[in-house]
């Protein structure tokens, strides 16, 4: 047996009445949901964030990288879930280059060593190109050397 159905075999389980919008291939809970790649990377902190809250976790998600990784289209596809992502506790920041993203991530897990923080921890997810991995070294260097609050990851 297959996971894989035809568009027709799908119709046919789908009751006739079903309201389907684009928005449930981040709002749909429960079930199956359409979705590119690109998609299914702006939906992985929005359920990240639903499960931290589910176990009584007050944490938050900071994204950052380059606007022109290979992975285009990742920060058009997070700027149009805006809305969806600040419901969650999610920000995200496109960096001017890799570095300035990587020390933006880097910077996101400092938030136990200050007095006032309004979270535990936070998720860091950081994006770019190799020739930006070459020159954001320093910065996941020191990062990985810092570490992350106990909430917190990198």
């Amino acid at each position: 047996m297959t996971d894989i159905e035809t568009r027709s075999q799908c119709a046919e389980r789908t009751p006739a009445n079903k309201q389907i919008s684009l928005e449930d291939r981040y709002t749909l809970r429960k079930g199956r949901v359409l979705l590119s790649g690109i998609q299914a990377l702006v939906r992985l902190p929005i359920d990240q964030m639903r499960m931290d809250q589910s176990r009584g976790l007050n944490t938050a998600t900071f994204i950052s990288g380059y606007r022109g990784s290979p992975l285009g289209g990742y920060d058009l596809q997070l700027s149009r879930a805006k809305g969806l992502l600040e419901q969650h506790n999610i920000r995200f920041q496109p960096g001017v280059n890799e570095e300035l993203a990587a020390t933006a991530v880097w910077g996101s897990q400092q938030v136990g060593l200050f007095e006032g923080a309004e979270v535990d921890g936070v998720c860091g997810i950081w994006y770019g190109k190799t020739p930006g991995v070459d020159r954001s070294c320093d910065a996941f260097r020191h990062a990985n050397a810092a570490g992350s609050s106990p909430k917190g990851a990198l």
